[in-house]
């Protein structure tokens, strides 16, 4: 064998031994360039909100589906209604973290129905099921207006709503495939409630789990 040759051999050796070793230590997976983790209430306690770190994780199962039956799982347009804002994973943490530092102008919740919150939701948010806003559901005016005044900080005076405090609510549900925040978020219009105060995550726990970001059990 020519020198040349077994040079070369020997160098591709030495790169797959190399390449295999970089490959069986993980390496860190941030938010962004600048952050690692972001820390905000659940429950009154701490959770590090950052993405899984090995490197060949892959999606939860409960999110590998790719064709649920359409109606009623429909893919979302990326404008829900005019004046209401699309959000992404960074502005959605951003939101978590001001209000867990104590901004109480933002709630951020959860609209899916209990069965699916308790296999785990942001850390942070809230469960409000998109069926106690629904009339349609079997929602009262009167639980309906409780809602409005004990989680989006709405005063009610003879029987109408008064918007001028309410809070920027910050929702979400499965996915782009799912129509439960949609839902709250059309009945708050309906109500009234200012589309500039209402933030929609559109890709929901779908997205989160894709980017294999934190998630906390439903806080009680």
């Amino acid at each position: 064998m020519r020198p040349i040759a077994f040079l070369s051999i020997a160098l591709l050796a030495c790169s797959v031994v190399l390449t295999s070793a970089a490959r069986a230590e993980d390496q860190p997976v941030g938010i962004t360039p600048d952050i690692m983790k972001v820390t905000v209430k659940h429950g009154g306690q701490d959770v590090d909100i950052m993405r899984e770190q090995k490197n060949d994780a892959t999606v939860n199962p409960a999110f590998a589906k790719t064709s649920r039956p359409c109606p009623p799982f429909c893919i979302q347009p990326s404008e829900l209604a005019p004046g209401v804002e699309t959000i992404a994973e960074v502005e959605m943490i951003d939101y978590i973290k001001r209000m867990s530092d104590g901004d109480d102008t933002i709630v951020v919740l959860d609209s899916r129905t209990p069965d699916w919150v308790a296999k785990g939701t942001i850390p942070g948010a809230v469960n409000l099921p998109w069926t106690l806003l629904n009339p349609a559901k079997g929602a009262s005016p009167i639980e309906i207006a409780e809602i409005m005044q004990d989680t989006f900080g709405v005063t009610e005076s003879e029987g109408l709503f008064n918007f001028e405090n309410c809070k920027t609510a910050v929702m979400f549900c499965n996915g782009m495939w799912c129509g439960q925040s949609p839902n709250n978020i059309k009945n708050l219009l309906k109500f009234g409630y200012p589309a500039h105060k209402i933030k929609w995550y559109r890709g929901g726990m779908q997205d989160w789990s894709i980017l294999g970001l934190t998630t906390a059990k439903p806080s009680s």
